[in-house]
């Protein structure tokens, strides 16, 4: 028995080699997006981690100059003290 070849639609098979196509290039565009967000976020990342350090080292330096504040106010206080004890001698 001989079998009736069936007219091939290639109109159809073009248009999906046309759709896979296409869809392999947005792949590839996707992967250098991809590529180039994990490099931006690297960088980005990296900013953050320096700009905490930073941070932390200023509220250091915050903490050292209200301690310092402190210790010049009882500074002052004793000094005043000092200074009136010294007048009330009448020398």
């Amino acid at each position: 028995m001989l079998k009736t070849a069936r007219p091939v639609d290639t109109e159809a098979l073009d248009r999906l080699e046309e759709k896979v196509k296409l869809l392999v290039a947005l792949i590839g565009r996707m992967r250098t997006e991809q590529a180039r967000l994990a490099d931006e976020f690297e960088k980005v990342s990296k900013a953050l981690d320096t700009t905490r350090a930073r941070l932390l080292e200023v509220e250091g330096a915050t903490a050292e100059i209200a301690a310092l504040k402190d210790e010049r106010d009882i500074i002052r206080t004793r000094v005043s003290s000092l200074l009136e004890q010294l007048e009330g001698l009448s020398l």
